[in-house]
């Protein structure tokens, strides 16, 4: 399933389409604060950001407009639980105006180290549910993702309760400059190219 146009790949440089930026997590009070929800706190402090409201809904997500530096940004959030999203997203690419080459997906990621941050324009699901439920509704896995650390310095023996636990308090400062991090390279994604994002955020 091809999603834009269909003689070229989908490319995070794509022109002529506004971004669409998807942050991963789950609904619900109960998973506000969870390392598996680190999509959604991005998309909030980017909607904090520029004065938009990640409120509407449609597709089963939250979806908010803003313009970065001239740029129309839709923001959304998936409503199905991690391992629907992509159906979500699908339904989302419906619309003319959205495409696989300018979407950009952001994720919590427990093989990377916490604090780290990864851009990449296309790659497997490296054990994600959300990852993989989008490259399984949308037959590629040629789309980009942001990938934010969430591994402990310790081993975990139950990593299902480990991603749905709340972050620490001792985490707290760190998670903040995280997410600075995170909105940061979004912003240089469309503000710039993802390139441009990759080299100054990737090190």
């Amino acid at each position: 399933m091809i999603f834009g146009n269909e003689s070229e790949p989908a490319s995070p440089d794509s022109s002529g389409s506004q971004w669409l930026i998807v942050g991963l997590g789950n609904p619900g009070s109960e998973y506000l604060r969870t390392r598996h929800n680190l999509g959604f706190m991005v998309v909030d402090l980017l909607a904090e950001r520029y004065g938009a409201q990640v409120k509407r809904t449609e597709c089963r997500s939250l979806i908010g407009r803003t313009e970065f530096d001239g740029r129309m940004v839709e923001l959304a959030k998936p409503q199905t639980y991690m391992n629907l999203s992509g159906e979500a997203l699908v339904c989302l690419l419906k619309k003319d105006e959205r495409s696989l080459g300018c979407t950009l997906v952001i994720v919590d990621d427990l093989a990377l180290p916490f604090g780290s941050v990864r851009l990449r324009e296309k790659g497997s699901a490296g054990g994600h549910n959300g990852l993989r439920s989008i490259i399984s509704s949308t037959g590629t896995q040629e789309f980009a993702r942001l990938r934010i650390g969430i591994q402990p310095e310790h081993p975990i023996s139950n990593t299902r309760k480990f991603v749905l636990d709340n972050f620490s308090s001792g985490d707290s400062d760190a998670l903040r400059e995280v997410l600075v991090r995170s909105a940061d390279a979004v912003e240089t994604v469309v503000g710039e190219s993802f390139a441009a994002a990759m080299s100054k955020f990737n090190s």
